[in-house]
């Protein structure tokens, strides 16, 4: 039970999401006099960087998960509620949710970011996104359900479709996961399919702008992309979809992939309740922000995270949309939140610190940038393990992803190969025209 304005002592702070920004604010308030209230629609919060690593088999789901409930355990001033947040009345600040409405004195918003497909519904309506673990099991089940319906099939013609995976989007997501297919086709498609020729599998990588990794370095962007050749990969830079029907993606250069899986993540925007009014939207649909996180228009509202659109002098396009930056705002917003409350100064803007960018390209290989200090190869990777390894909540998911990495780097076994639930896709535009197994 949670107490109404008029009957608690201290005030509330409602924090709408239980990702990394989220949680940080939580955690920073621990022992101070405010009650905190964490609503999300899952209990558990998701370690999103490896989420990759789910949809290929590498780890299992909750390799990556934690109870939100459990990380707060020891914290007396918290309280969860798993519930649908629908909208945020400013002027009675209270927060509408499937389970009750709750008021608030300082409402946060850090519900991250969702698919971004720019419109095209076609394509949303057929490809695969990944920015939950529901939707990290579905590729993983589509990836072995794709291949098990090519062993169905004696002509290589008809196979072609079920053996071509694209990945949509070059950023660190989709560069690693294509790298992790990958490495499926070559080390563990010849020993569970014997039925299928290892060459008969191809993986495509398309970007729309000239380089992978864009975030990063040239340096680390070019031995990024070389490495993924060296897997495999085929890259297809400077090429945007057009269209994708379910069984054939079309691109704007003419040129088009037989496929029944493309996997999207060429972009992302902000998701969040009703209760914004559009004037304060920026582009990618995020909540724009002041110096200091405050939602600009809105009493005692901060927004952080992907959802965040922080427009400033330093930070003219905003800030990037990596964990780091959402995990500073929180601790900054917390802070501010404690500065309102007793009376002190708010003079200083957040400012983030950038502690560098990375990403892996396959087992021995990744990409590191840190400042002027680039990295590549197997120290870059063990760096990036390190790095992961450290920042996963909960000690048994990080003694359990260790094992699960050693595992397959000793084996080269690609891990978890199970079809628990079957993906049921939208059935294809076409696919009265496809051949029926016998």
């Amino acid at each position: 039970m949670l107490l109404n304005r008029t009957e608690r002592s201290f005030p509330r702070v409602i924090i709408i999401g239980g990702g990394f920004g989220g949680v940080e604010v939580a955690r920073k308030l621990k022992d101070k006099e405010v009650e905190v209230v964490l609503i999300d629609r899952n209990n558990f919060h998701t370690f999103q960087p490896l989420m990759y690593q789910v949809a290929t088999g590498t780890l299992a789901e909750d390799a990556i998960s934690f109870p939100i409930r459990k990380m707060f355990k020891s914290q007396q001033n918290f309280r969860f509620r798993m519930a649908e947040v629908l909208r945020i009345d400013k002027d009675k600040k209270e927060v509408h949710t499937s389970v009750g409405v709750y008021d608030y004195d300082y409402l946060v918003i850090a519900t991250g970011a969702t698919s971004n497909f720019f419109g095209n519904a076609e394509v949303e309506k057929y490809s695969l996104p990944m920015k939950s673990i529901k939707e990290a099991l579905n590729i993983r089940s589509y990836v072995l359900q794709n291949l098990e319906e090519a062993v169905l099939r004696k002509n290589i013609s008809d196979r072609e479709r079920y053996l071509n995976f694209v990945v949509v989007g070059g950023g660190p997501t989709g560069v690693e996961l294509s790298g992790a297919i990958a490495e499926i086709q070559l080390h563990m498609l010849k020993k569970d399919y014997p039925e299928l020729a290892e060459n008969e599998m191809k993986v495509y990588l398309v970007e729309g702008t000239g380089k992978i990794l864009g975030a990063l370095s040239e340096k680390s962007s070019r031995d990024a992309e070389r490495y993924l050749k060296e897997l495999g990969v085929k890259v297809m830079l400077s090429t945007q979809v057009t269209g994708y029907d379910g069984n054939t993606i079309t691109f704007n250069n003419g040129e088009s992939i037989p496929t029944k899986t493309v996997i999207w993540g060429a972009g992302v925007k902000g998701q969040f309740p009703e209760g914004i009014h559009a004037d304060y939207i920026e582009r990618g649909n995020r909540i724009r922000t002041n110096g200091q996180c405050q939602v600009e228009g809105f009493d005692g509202i901060y927004a952080i995270g992907d959802v965040s659109a922080m427009i400033t002098e330093d930070t003219p396009r905003g800030l990037p949309g990596v964990a780091p930056a959402a995990q500073q705002q929180g601790k900054y917003v917390a802070q501010h939140i404690m500065n309102i409350i007793s009376e002190k100064p708010n003079e200083e803007n957040f400012k983030y610190f950038d502690k560098g960018s990375m990403a892996t390209v396959g087992r021995n290989r990744a990409v590191v940038d840190m400042g002027k200090l680039h990295m590549k190869g197997f120290i870059a990777w063990l760096t990036w393990m390190f790095v992961h390894l450290v920042s996963i909540f909960g000690f048994r998911n990080k003694v359990v992803t260790f094992v699960n990495w050693s595992i397959k780097f000793l084996t080269k076994n690609s891990g978890i190969r199970l079809i628990v639930n079957k993906y049921e896709r939208p059935l294809p535009i076409n696919h009265d025209k496809e051949q029926t197994v016998k």
